[in-house]
C-alpha cells in the first residue's frame, strides 16, 4: 500500500536549504520515493493555514518511507535542513 510523506517547511536560509535539497533528492530516490509536489506557493481554499514550502513524496509502503526517514543518507540531509528551515512532517498511508 502506498505511503506519503507530507511536509510544510518554512525556509530561513535559502542558500543552505539549496544544499539540503541537493542532498535530499538522491536519498529519496534511493528508497524508491518520488516527489509529487514541491510548491513554494499554494492557495488556501478554506481555513487560516499559512503554508510555507509544501512537499509531498510518494513511497511504495510505510516501511519504505520509514526506511528513508531513518537512513544514513537522509540523516545527513536532515542536519542541513534543520540548519536552514523549520517544518512539520507527517507520514500517511495511502490507498
Amino acid at each position: 500500500m502506498p505511503a506519503y510523506v507530507i511536509a510544510n517547511i518554512h525556509i530561513t536560509d535559502k542558500d543552505a536549504y539549496a544544499q539540503y535539497a541537493a542532498a535530499a533528492g538522491p536519498a529519496v530516490a534511493m528508497y524508491g520515493g518520488r516527489y509529487l509536489a514541491l510548491a513554494d506557493q499554494s492557495e488556501v481554499l478554506e481555513g487560516d493555514w499559512e503554508p510555507g514550502r509544501l512537499v509531498i513524496i510518494s513511497f511504495d509502503s510505510v516501511e519504505r518511507a520509514k526506511a528513508w526517514w531513518t537512513s544514513p543518507e537522509y540523516e545527513a540531509a536532515k542536519a542541513l535542513r534543520r540548519s536552514a528551515a523549520s517544518g512539520n512532517f507527517i507520514l500517511v498511508e495511502g490507498r
